[in-house]
């Protein structure tokens, strides 16, 4: 669907370990902050759609999260829209705002994402972000995994620290580097890459700058994937205010950044090598926005682990198939190259709060394209992409989403 919501204004928080802040002050700051951002109140708010995904085990908060936040802001009557859908929940949220916008059934919409993944209970966190792959497969799942690993690897006893996600990341990793001879060193040059770029940002949550040879050297999480190459947990908040076209120009808008479309789709069972759902995602987004990859200036995409922005890469059309360890080595895709990804640090520096990571893509790309990004700037961007997924079925990402965004 081609889209005609125009995003008003934009706010978050910084992704960090905030065990003493709670979901509605996390909340509350990201959508104070958008609604600054936008110069309107929050009586001005028909309807909200709230990602979030892991409260119900985190927190203990179910049903009503999205009620709850923003009552603590003095929101309420409108239409209150929750959304779970693992770590594509932002996104999704988006998509489905933008998509009542379009419709014409609202001319202000609020978006936010919001999650607290750190508790004092590891454990607890590990068994909130599992609950993002089919759980009665889950078992032979993993058994596939390690059998894999154990019949490829050269270290065959260093096992997961816990996190299921990162043991199907590795399983990636291992066969794209045994498929295509990507090397770990290019795997590794994601991680450098997107700290530099989280260096410069005061949201992200880490913020030192790694060499290749520090992410090697760091911890293995799993064979062959180190600590820096893992997207963190965290807590954070993010926040985007929607209007319709006819109330950007009410509001003086003139120079509108514009969802032009958001495309959502789910995994399906294929075999490998055969169309998959980002590659489904962008082709539709291209068709839909009439644009190519070869017009995007700024991409945002979901590099839960290194290996992940690498496949993305080629699912994208950056590269052929088999070829996305080149454009590492090549910079191309880092500050100052052809097509910078990550400018905000990604995942793996910014930080992944489940829910709020999508949104959190947006409000990247929203100020690079409004020339608000300061060091990260990337010098006359016009059309920005983000590609955001969540959970496991099978082979495939459980939800997908590709949109692009145009001043």
């Amino acid at each position: 669907m081609r889209m005609k919501a125009i995003v008003a204004g934009v706010g978050m928080t910084r992704f960090a370990k905030h065990i003493d802040t709670g979901l509605k002050a996390l909340g509350a700051e990201a959508v104070q902050a958008a609604l600054a951002d936008a110069g309107m109140a929050s009586e001005q708010i028909e309807a909200a759609y709230v990602g979030n995904a892991m409260a119900g085990i985190i927190t203990g908060q179910e049903c009503i999260r999205g009620q709850v936040v923003l009552r603590s802001l003095g929101i309420g009557r409108i239409p209150v829209v929750n959304i779970d859908n693992a770590c594509g929940s932002g996104s999704t949220a988006l998509q489905q705002a933008c998509a009542m916008v379009t419709a014409g059934c609202y001319d202000v919409v609020l978006v936010l994402g919001v999650e607290k993944l750190y508790h004092p209970d590891k454990m607890r966190t590990f068994t909130a972000l599992a609950g993002g792959t089919d759980i009665e497969e889950l078992k032979a799942m993993l058994a596939g995994l390690r059998s894999d690993k154990a019949a490829g690897s050269d270290n065959p006893e260093r096992s997961s620290r816990g996190s299921v996600a990162m043991e199907f990341y590795a399983g990636v990793a291992r066969n794209h580097m045994r498929q295509y001879g990507t090397t770990v060193e290019q795997i590794a040059g994601v991680s450098a890459k997107n700290s530099l770029h989280g260096s410069m940002n005061q949201r992200a949550q880490f913020r030192d700058v790694l060499t290749v040879a520090d992410v090697l050297a760091a911890p293995m999480i799993e064979e062959p994937l180190t600590r820096p190459m893992c997207s963190p947990i965290g807590d954070g908040a993010a926040a985007v205010v929607l209007v319709s076209e006819r109330k950007a120009r009410e509001l003086g808008i003139d120079k509108p950044v514009r969802v032009v479309t958001s495309v959502l789709h789910s995994g399906w069972d294929h075999e490998p090598g055969q169309l998959d759902s980002v590659t489904l995602c962008a082709r539709e987004a291209y068709e839909e926005a009439g644009v190519g990859i070869q017009d995007v200036d700024v991409i945002e995409l979901h590099d839960a682990s290194a290996i992940g922005e690498l496949v993305a890469y080629e699912a994208l059309g950056l590269c052929a198939r088999g070829e996305s360890g080149r454009l590492i080595d090549e910079g191309a895709t880092r500050l100052g190259g052809r097509l910078p990804v990550n400018t905000s640090g990604g995942l793996l520096r910014k930080g992944h709060p489940v829910g709020a990571t999508g949104v959190a893509q947006i409000v990247e790309l929203t100020e690079q394209l409004t020339g608000r990004s300061g060091q990260r700037q990337v010098e006359g961007a016009k059309i920005a992409l983000a590609q955001n997924g969540g959970g496991v079925v099978g082979r495939e990402a459980a939800s997908m989403c590709v949109t692009v965004l145009a001043r």
